[in-house]
């Protein structure tokens, strides 16, 4: 239920308007009048939207004259966290509550797109860590300090606007008093006193304070309208009405000249932003000018206020474009992480992969351009979607790799307390054997959790090293009876370096003695490679046949072979043997074929000669190789 008040502003609302309809008929000259007979739709059009404009921001004005604040764009898209924080506490702090809608909705954004970017990093290594996305927590003293000062801001903008409203409802109550004060006294019309009271209602209307947006323009065409019927009847004090007539002239054509200054201006937002306050003043702080002129002057301001509206226009249309293509943009970069395909991601290093992947996506996100906050949101929230989608099939993946993992530690726990086990063992043989298979097991095992990874690995590799060790040790120990044969030879060694042996019994001889000196540890089997040289010296000072010589080379190093049980050496000489075989073999068989095309030759035919030769050759080293077969055969190993 309305209360006393607000019945009576209504009623008075009521009964304005009705007066403005009745007498519409008899007042032909009033602005409003103008507008709507001017032959220029454009014109009124743009007229119309300024009228807009200045309701929209009335409830703001304190005062009519007061120049719109001009903020400094700032780009909060490269601020870090802190810095974003700060800037807000500065804001907040330096600015009035009801000027800063637009900075705070900008720092929110690049707040709330940095941190949700932080969050995600921070929950990924939560889940990479083993840890379940469920039970992941992440608090941040700048979140903390954020969210105190948004919700101080809150409190302060509702108090505010609070405020507002019961200011605006009784500068309402006011308004609508001067104007019934007016009506009176066009009612009265005492010449002696109008004037005076005339000025006395225009300087109390000038100093009531804001009304609501939705009051404005209705209560300022009522008031205008008496005004201009003040004026119409003050017949009676032409020289008070004629000197009010120019004053008001002069000041509409400083507001002209001004709105044709400021349509040639760069910056055609701050070109509006004047204008409005330019028809402010046109409005509320100026009278009627003369009926002969008021046509004339007001098509020059429309006209002027028409050329900042078409550039204000222009203006809009290519940032909408600007927008639209940024828009685009992203909305395509939106549909390719919708579209990202995860379904054949395997392993830990497939979705590392793919990580990079939608970071260069996200990356594309944020370079593609930044936008009004009212154009941002839906399309941010598309993209949280978008990547949330990728990061629930991202967690999932880590969720049952962490179960996998966890099998997977129970396992090489288990290979590890067996090799703990084991690894003082001096079973040489079986030991060994078992430790080479716990090896090769342990590398079929996938990952285990990173936080115990390196633990389970140092505890494995120190039980195969422990072991292994030991095993070397062992097996590298040299007896007082090895020692006393090293020695033995070590001293033969130094004796056959000074002989010269000019006989194939005596290089033989020289072989049985180093053999009769008994086997050579594994350790310092080298001295047999030493013993080998010397023996080759010896036999490229005989003179027997060469292939005598090789038989000599190739006897001592498989007897030495033999000697010390070296199975893997005699078996990749017996297959070396094998093999040149068969490769002579078949190089003879071609040469023979070859023959079979100089069957009409001479038998001193330089080619038959040469071919035969070659032949000759080949059969040579075969007997040498069958030689060589035989002998290896013989030997038992």
């Amino acid at each position: 239920m309305l209360d006393e008040n607000q019945e009576k502003v209504e009623d008075n609302k009521s009964n304005s308007e009705q007066e403005v309809v009745s007498s519409s008929e008899k007042t032909t000259e009033t602005e409003q009048q103008v507008i709507s007979t001017s032959e220029s739709q454009e014109v009124s059009s743009a007229v119309n939207e300024i009228e807009e404009e200045i309701a929209a921001t009335a409830e703001e004005s304190v005062k009519h004259n007061q120049v719109a604040e001009v903020v400094k764009e700032i780009d909060y898209s490269k601020m870090p966290l802190e810095n974003l924080v700060a800037e807000l506490e500065k804001v907040l702090t330096e600015q009035p509550v009801n000027k800063v809608k637009n900075q705070v909705d900008a720092i929110k954004n690049a707040f709330n797109q940095k941190f949700g970017a932080l969050l995600a990093e921070k929950k990924a290594a939560f889940i990479e860590a083993g840890g379940e996305s469920i039970d992941f927590q992440f608090s941040s003293p700048i979140k903390t300090t954020y969210n105190s000062l948004l919700s101080h801001h809150k409190k302060e903008r509702d108090a505010y606007y609070k405020d507002q409203e019961k200011s605006q409802k009784l500068n309402l109550e006011k308004r609508f008093e001067v104007i019934e004060a007016l009506k009176a006294l066009i009612a009265d019309a005492n010449p002696k006193i109008m004037y005076k009271q005339f000025k006395e209602l225009q300087d109390t209307w000038r100093a009531i304070g804001p009304v609501s947006k939705t009051k404005y323009n209705d209560t300022w065409k009522i008031y205008h309208h008496h005004v201009e019927r003040f004026y119409d009847l003050l017949h009676l004090s032409n020289d008070f009405r004629d000197l009010d007539f120019k004053n008001n002239l002069e000041e509409k054509l400083k507001i002209i000249q001004k709105a044709e200054a400021l349509a040639e201006h760069e910056n055609i937002n701050d070109s509006f932003k004047q204008l409005q306050e330019l028809h402010k003043i046109w409005k509320e702080d100026i009278g009627p000018v003369a009926r002969e002129v008021r046509e004339e002057i007001w098509k020059k301001f429309s006209q002027a206020t028409k050329k900042i509206h078409d550039k204000r226009h222009e203006y809009h249309r290519s940032m909408k474009t600007k927008f639209d293509e940024i828009i685009q943009k992203k909305l395509e970069i939106v549909a390719k992480i919708e579209a990202f395909d995860t379904s054949n991601n395997k392993n830990h290093n497939d979705w590392q992969q793919s990580i990079a992947a939608l970071e260069t996506l996200r990356q594309a996100y944020f370079n593609a351009g930044k936008l009004p906050y009212a154009k941002s949101e839906e399309i941010w929230q598309k993209f949280k979607v978008a990547t949330k989608k990728f990061n629930k099939a991202k967690n999932n993946f880590y969720k049952e790799e962490k179960n996998s993992q966890q099998d997977n530690l129970n396992q090489k726990i288990a290979l590890i307390e067996l090799a703990e086990s084991l690894k003082d063992s001096t079973d040489w043989e079986n030991t060994t054997e078992t430790f080479k298979k716990i090896q090769a097991d342990w590398k079929k095992i996938g990952h285990v959790p990173r936080k115990f990874s390196d633990d389970v690995w140092k505890r494995f590799k120190s039980a195969c090293n422990h072991y292994f060790d030991q095993y070397h040790k062992n097996k590298n120990a040299v007896s007082e009876e090895d020692q006393l044969i090293i020695t033995a030879k070590k001293d033969f060694l130094e004796h056959i370096k000074t002989l010269e042996i000019h006989t194939k019994e005596g290089v033989l001889e020289a072989i049985n003695s180093w053999k009769s000196l008994g086997y050579l540890p594994r350790s310092v089997r080298h001295l047999e490679g030493k013993f080998n040289k010397q023996i080759d010296r010896l036999i490229s000072t005989l003179s027997i046949d060469k292939n005598e010589i090789e038989m000599l080379r190739f006897k001592n190093n498989v007897d030495g072979f033999a000697t010390n049980n070296d199975v893997r050496k005699l078996d990749g000489e017996h297959i070396f043997i094998r093999k040149k075989i068969d490769e002579i073999v078949k190089e003879i068989q071609q040469l023979e074929n070859n023959l079979g095309f100089f069957s009409n030759a001479k038998p001193d035919n330089p080619l038959v000669l040469n071919v035969m030769s070659k032949v000759e050759v080949f059969r040579k080293d075969l007997a040498l190789w069958k030689e060589k077969l035989i002998y290896i055969k013989k030997i038992d190993y």
